[in-house]
């Protein structure tokens, strides 16, 4: 315990340093770069250290994010990998960069069961490519810039093993001044090929322009003008006003308004004279008016499709709906297609209490079949989803201790999966259950004797929340 406290110290130490130099560096660097004269980025090459949390992200998309949050946990910063990535950068637009990096550390893929390979009990050398679109919410002009990030990669495992991943994620740009700046970004990569594993990586890095920008040339002033003799008295817009006197000479007017049209001073195209709403745009139909809100609701009377009760306007005008009729508007009702009460959020109330006798479902030693006495169980359970039809499940598999994780893990999914596929043959919507498989992680007896094996062999029902 008191070894993996000090490596935590020396690591975070590292990462302090290691953030200081960075800085240091960019003010040197800033301190002789030139000033920029745009705010599109110049191509800029940089140096970033990272570290690959390589658990978190594919053990949610596993089970589910609430299960890591208070089950499993997030992976702790000694479990992940620290590595060093090469960047690249090229501004596209003064808000969009192309991003290049190649990355590299050592590190334990976690293959699962997945890919039909084992997980690694050693680090190995894993290599990264991505190819990114860096989105910018402001131009390089300023000190912080948030942007969003997006594109592919592809990785090489132990020389071996080759994988593809989707990119996306969130950075920070610090701007150090005269276009040297600190990169920092949060990356999830989640998997597109079959051996690939969902993961995070958490990057800091400083970039500086490849070359130095070029010097300015100033440019010859232009020759002043040569004088011009004044124009002989003229009338352009031949409105019988001359352009002395015109104050618009190119556009014909009447004198009333020293030569201009007739103004339209809220620019709806309905002169002053002919809007009765002449501080106002409108439209023709209504005199130079706006189009009228006869509810007040903020959707005019042409597009309110209820003018006269208030409405919002993402449902064009009318009130909130109500498709189940319940009395709580669909926008609360977390059961909108089947009438209930307000008091349990627009759901109906569960017409029949459920507890389960997990311990009657089993199985035959090594495999899914089930029992008989499991089958008079499960048609238990069927009856309450059929009469609750808000209620869902999770159905977790469980072996024995017999064989190893290797087999007991596919087999305890397997036995989640027939129970589950037993009671949708029943006619129950699939998408009220989830399978899961815990292999002999979760016994309920004891593995020496043989009737404490056919307990351990089993599937658990736990209500969804």
């Amino acid at each position: 315990m008191q070894r993996v406290f000090l490596l935590e110290i020396n690591k975070n130490l590292f990462m302090k340093k290691f953030l200081f130099s960075l800085i240091v560096i960019g003010l040197a660097t800033a301190t002789y770069a030139q000033a920029p004269t745009s705010y599109k980025k110049r191509s800029s090459l940089g140096l970033a250290v990272f570290l690959n949390d390589m658990y978190t992200a594919d053990k949610i998309s596993r089970t589910s994010l609430s299960r890591v949050l208070t089950k499993e946990g997030m992976t702790p910063m000694k479990e992940m990998s620290l590595g060093i990535a090469l960047q690249y950068f090229e501004g596209l637009t003064e808000h969009v960069d192309f991003m290049a990096t190649v990355s590299g550390n050592f590190s334990k893929y976690p293959f699962y069961f997945k890919s039909g390979k084992a997980p690694s009990i050693r680090d190995q050398f894993l290599l990264e490519t991505d190819a990114n679109i860096n989105v910018k919410l402001l131009t390089d002009k300023y000190f912080l810039v948030p942007y969003m990030t997006f594109g592919v990669g592809a990785s090489m495992y132990n020389g071996t093993y080759f994988a593809a991943q989707a990119n996306t994620g969130l950075g920070l740009q610090f701007n150090l001044g005269s276009e040297t700046y600190v990169n920092s970004q949060i990356l999830f990569r989640p998997a597109i090929s079959g051996l690939a594993v969902n993961h995070t990586a958490y990057t800091l890095g400083i970039a500086s322009p490849l070359k130095d920008k070029p010097a300015s040339v100033l440019a010859t002033p232009p020759p002043p003008p040569m004088p011009v003799a004044p124009p002989a008295p003229v009338d352009t817009d031949k409105d019988g006003i001359n352009d002395k006197d015109d104050k618009c000479p190119t556009v014909a007017g009447v004198a009333k308004y020293n030569g201009c049209p007739v103004p339209d001073t809220d620019k709806d195209g309905i002169n002053d004279e002919n809007d009765k709403c002449p501080t106002v745009a409108g439209i023709a139909k209504y005199n130079g008016c706006p189009i009228p809100d006869a509810d007040k609701d903020g959707v005019n009377d042409d597009e309110d499709k209820c003018p006269s009760v208030p409405g919002l306007a993402r449902y064009q005008g009318c009130p909130i709906p109500d498709t189940d009729g319940d009395g709580v508007n669909d926008e609360e009702d977390k059961c909108p297609s089947i009438k209930g009460t307000r008091e349990n959020n627009g759901c109906p109330e569960l017409k029949t209490a459920y507890n389960f006798d997990n311990k009657k479902v089993q199985f035959v030693s090594g495999s899914a079949v089930l029992t008989k006495v499991s089958q008079v169980e499960l048609n238990k359970v069927v009856k309450a989803l059929n009469e609750n039809p808000t209620l869902k499940l999770f159905v977790e598999g469980h072996t024995d201790a017999s064989g190893n994780d290797k087999i007991n893990l596919p087999l305890s999914m397997k036995r989640a999966e027939a129970v589950k596929a037993f009671i949708v043959g029943k006619k129950v919507d699939a998408s009220r259950l989830t399978a899961e498989g815990f292999g002999s992680s979760q016994p309920i007896a004891d593995n020496k004797s043989a009737k404490g094996k056919a307990l351990n062999r089993r599937v658990e029902f736990k209500v969804q929340e």
